[in-house]
């Protein structure tokens, strides 16, 4: 498996927008496209997307957040990880956030990265757990679970 980001761009936006959610997801994360639209709605995010590929295959989708504007944003935050329903359980997952851990410890001073996520049955939160992210017990956004990764300890 030889996975790594690829910026999205207008010759790999088709592919990324076809990822599909497994059933029950879309409780904890948006389709590519709505992802999408939500960083053209939330300018101050300074969102970055990139495609997750396994060799030329697209297998997921990633969006983050490096530096941001204003205080009603996370630096160094992982907005959206998706990966398609076809491709689930096969290590896609800590691939793409061992290569979000690896972008945000190569920036100066950066120490930590953050996500957040929803609660309840098939929450991504046990996932985020076993790869060391904890929770802050802060709620943010629309009632999600803050988790922070202390990247000095990878």
């Amino acid at each position: 498996m030889t996975v790594r980001l690829r910026p999205l761009t207008d010759e790999n936006r088709a592919e990324l927008e076809a990822l599909e959610l497994a059933p029950g997801q879309d409780r904890f994360v948006n389709r590519v496209s709505e992802a999408l639209a939500e960083a053209a709605d939330e300018p101050g995010g300074r969102a970055i997307q990139f495609g997750l590929y396994d060799d030329d295959t697209p297998v997921g989708f990633v969006m983050i957040s490096d530096e941001v504007d204003g205080p009603g944003y996370i630096a160094h935050y992982l907005w959206k990880l998706l990966v398609d329903a076809r491709c689930q359980r096969r290590g896609y997952g800590t691939a793409a956030l061992d290569l979000v851990a690896d972008y945000f410890r190569a920036r100066p001073g950066v120490e930590v990265m953050w996500t957040s996520a929803g609660e309840g049955a098939g929450s991504p939160i046990p996932f985020y757990e076993r790869y060391g992210f904890v929770r802050t017990g802060d709620i943010v956004f629309d009632g999600e679970v803050l988790l922070r990764l202390d990247l000095r300890y990878l």
